[in-house]
């Protein structure tokens, strides 16, 4: 067969270069630092056998087999609006929209916003597939500075006449980044005064370390669109996310879902529901900070022992991720090969920019790798540092 030639839009898109390390690192020899995975050894798979194990042997068994609403199961949007409600995000089932993952409800939302050639403003660096998904939408990407100052942001937003300003406030993915709440007030307000749709992408906000909780930029304005998902804190081979939008554009948002895929999976969205209200997430939640702490503890702790003098790095209060510079105009696209012969792996930074990337930067994820193993890890990128 002929080569096929694929569409423009699709073409310019660039493939994910954490999906593609991930396929290259399966060598259980490597230590990887590289995907932002939950730890596979603290999912709950008891609970969630128990809950498949009651949905498919019930009365509704049958029921939960079969095609469903596009908006999702009632009961589990009602228990995820009251679990945000709780944590300070006043919301109703009605606000909600099931979506196969978080990703996808920001693929729809650009399908429902987004023309080719509008304009959409990230905070730089920013979350890679978040890249992808509005580069397949035919948008135009504006990066500001990290940490999204206001008078930037001002000045960008009356010079393109942007229709989104897409932000990961809380733990940030790349940077561990988190917006303080005169910020995100700000922001906010900024974004009211000049007709700005704000998508709040929140996938790693229960997972805090240390310090005070802040308000969701969506309890700011109902206007705000709200991103959330099970993937972090339940198991992300669910691919069970949700959508906080207004009236108006969620309408909107079930005709896109209709015409990527009808609706998320039935069984797995019942399973979910019987979960939240059977087993006790809040505390697995907790036993997941408690790990996680100290696996960014061991992290932040033993880096000045393997970077070079000049280094940086960042000391997020949750998530999953710490962000390294490096000195010196180092390449850490060039440092990749050399740290995956000393068996460890990292995501390079310059896939996380929109504009002119940092090259000197990278992504280390401390979640799904025991203590003593990023211990271990963390000499080996030392020793790929030493040898260049």
């Amino acid at each position: 067969m002929d080569s096929v030639m694929v569409s423009r839009r699709l073409a310019e898109v660039v493939s994910s270069p954490v999906r593609d390390l991930l396929a290259l690192i399966e060598r259980p020899e490597v230590i990887s630092f590289a995907g932002g995975l939950p730890a596979p050894e603290l999912f709950d798979v008891d609970g969630w056998r128990a809950a498949f194990d009651t949905v498919l042997s019930g009365s509704a068994a049958r029921r939960y087999l079969q095609y469903a609403p596009t908006e999702g199961n009632p009961g589990l949007r009602g228990l995820v609006a009251e679990r945000l409600s709780r944590r300070g995000l006043a919301t109703g089932a009605e606000d909600l929209l099931v979506t196969t993952g978080s990703q996808q409800g920001l693929t729809l939302v650009a399908a429902a916003l987004l023309d080719p050639g509008a304009v959409v403003v990230v905070e730089e660096p920013t979350y890679l597939a978040a890249l992808q998904c509005f580069g397949m939408a035919g948008a135009r990407v504006v990066p500001v500075g990290a940490g999204v100052d206001p008078g930037e942001l001002a000045a960008v937003f009356a010079r393109e006449r942007p229709v989104l300003l897409y932000l990961v406030p809380t733990f940030a993915n790349p940077t561990g980044r988190t917006l303080g709440a005169q910020r995100r007030a700000a922001l906010v307000e900024l974004a009211r005064r000049y007709g700005v749709v704000v998508v709040e992408d929140d996938p790693y906000g229960e997972l805090r370390y240390r310090g005070q909780g802040l308000s969701a930029l969506a309890s700011y304005d109902e206007a705000v669109v709200y991103l959330g998902s099970l993937s972090k804190v339940g198991a992300p081979g669910l691919r069970l996310g949700w959508v906080r939008a207004p009236r108006e554009l969620r309408a909107a948002l079930v005709v896109a879902k209709q015409a990527a895929d009808l609706h998320t999976s039935t069984v797995d969205q019942a399973a979910a529901a019987e979960y939240l209200a059977s087993a006790d997430l809040d505390g697995h939640v907790r036993m997941l900070c408690g790990a996680y702490r100290e696996r960014r503890d061991t992290m932040v702790a033993m880096l000045p022992q393997v970077v070079p003098d000049g280094a940086t790095w960042s000391d997020p209060d949750g998530g999953m991720f710490v962000w390294v510079r490096l000195p010196g105009g180092v390449d850490t696209a060039q440092l990749l090969p050399v740290a995956l012969e000393h068996d460890v792996a990292f995501v390079p930074g310059a896939p996380f920019f929109a504009g002119a990337p940092d090259r000197a930067t990278l992504r280390l994820s401390f979640t799904s790798t025991a203590p003593d193993q990023i211990v271990a890890g963390l000499r080996r990128l030392g020793a790929a540092l030493a040898s260049r």
